[in-house]
């Protein structure tokens, strides 16, 4: 598709058989400047710089080094990651903190948007994502828009069906964390866990 047809009805892999011969590899096709890309028949100049345009964002790609995972080990921790934005949610979203096995965040999913003061939610949807993404463990997180985290009883009866899901499937379930305003709750910490 980058290559398309050439001058002569050439076929694209017509064109790329006579790269591969002329410059030996891919990565020496990659290499070579646009204008002696243009010597190779089928080869014009736009079909040059589209080659040199997808070489160098490939080559980007490779080297570009995505900010490391932040790595989850307290409570503190995961209140870092999610504070700032949870605390003022107007509404209780439910969400699950997926763990590497070294305890970096893969990523943290939205399972559920309640009320003001709950918030439907089911192991299986919460579960779900971590299966997807091969998660070691998992963090379940929600928010009090009251701004009090102290947890009620749904939370820790929730907290106990996640548990033994996770057992179930693998997954280990570390902590059930509570945001409030500024403040924030373990159930770990609480013996919950």
């Amino acid at each position: 598709m980058l290559i398309g047809t050439g001058a002569q009805g050439a076929s694209a892999l017509d064109i790329a058989t006579r790269l591969i011969q002329q410059f030996g590899s891919l990565r020496a096709v990659a290499d070579a400047e646009p204008v002696v890309l243009e010597r190779v028949a089928g080869v014009g100049s736009a079909k040059a710089l589209r080659m040199k345009a997808a070489a160098e964002f490939g080559r980007r790609i490779v080297s570009h080094t995505a900010e490391p995972m932040p790595a989850v080990r307290t409570p503190e921790d995961v209140a870092r990651l999610v504070m700032d934005e949870m605390r003022t949610l107007d509404r209780e979203h439910f969400r699950v903190i997926l763990l590497n096995s070294k305890n970096r965040v893969l990523s943290v999913e939205t399972i559920s948007v309640g009320t003001l003061n709950a918030s439907i939610v089911h192991p299986r949807e919460g579960l779900k994502p971590a299966i997807m993404k091969s998660a070691a463990a998992i963090i379940l997180v929600h928010n009090h828009p009251t701004g009090v985290p102290t947890p009620s009883q749904e939370d820790i009866a929730i907290t106990k069906r996640f548990v033994k899901a996770g057992e179930i499937v693998g997954i280990d379930v570390l902590d059930h964390i509570i945001i409030g305003n500024g403040q924030f709750q373990s159930l770990k910490e609480l013996g919950v866990l």
